[in-house]
């Protein structure tokens, strides 16, 4: 397999990512990464590895990569397989509504909808519960309108991550920002502006954003 500086490039990014969080990288970070001008040209390259065979990307899924490569200079260690070949299943409570869009009351644990049976290896790490997303600033992600997320259950989240975070009594997914300046809840769609956390709002991050299902469509991440 004969791969270009710049695939071997996106391999690093995708081992980094998966190692550091548990979970690859979108085609918007891998832009950003590399300096890509558009998403266009991520996704350029991730069709020549998965034509190369070094990497599977899973349809329906945001970031459905999976490296089936050894990265050099790192264990060939591939983080999916373990979960994708167990036959364990994971039972998520659906636990009501997350705002991708101006927050809305109802917290996690409100308006329980059920439980779900899933694959574990559809996440990683795994969640804790699922959220329905309602409306479309995380849609730059593949957050859509009627989603379900999978939050795994922190208080403690680094900027840059996605989180679900209540801000006095409401909920919502976005990216975290943390600088000297405060924090800001930032959408992933430019129709959406920041979130200002003010230094009196009575704000908590509620968990980090693990995955994704989209019922009657496709499974995925």
């Amino acid at each position: 397999m004969t791969l270009t500086d710049t695939q071997r490039a996106i391999l690093a990014v995708i081992a980094e990512r998966i190692e550091a969080e548990g979970l690859p990288p979108s085609q918007a970070e891998i832009a950003r990464a590399l300096g890509f001008r558009s998403l266009r040209a991520a996704q350029y390259h991730l069709e020549a590895l998965e034509a190369a065979g070094a990497i599977e990307r899973l349809p329906g899924r945001a970031r459905g990569l999976r490296l089936r490569v050894p990265v050099p200079g790192r264990q060939p260690e591939l983080p999916f397989a373990k979960a994708a070949a167990s036959d364990e299943m994971l039972h998520l409570p659906i636990l009501g509504r997350v705002a991708a869009g101006a927050p809305i009351g109802s917290g996690a644990e409100a308006g329980e909808e059920g439980v779900l049976a899933i694959d574990r290896g559809l996440f990683r790490p795994a969640p804790d519960y699922l959220l329905r997303v309602e409306g479309d600033s995380m849609r730059e992600e593949g957050i859509l309108d009627g989603d379900l997320v999978g939050v795994q259950r922190t208080s403690q989240a680094r900027s840059g991550q996605i989180v679900v975070a209540r801000i006095d009594e409401e909920i919502t997914i976005k990216r975290l920002e943390t600088s000297a300046q405060g924090i800001r809840l930032l959408a992933c769609n430019a129709d959406y502006a920041p979130i200002t956390v003010s230094a009196d709002a009575d704000f908590a991050v509620e968990g980090l954003y693990c995955g994704l299902l989209r019922p009657n469509r496709s499974l995925g991440r």
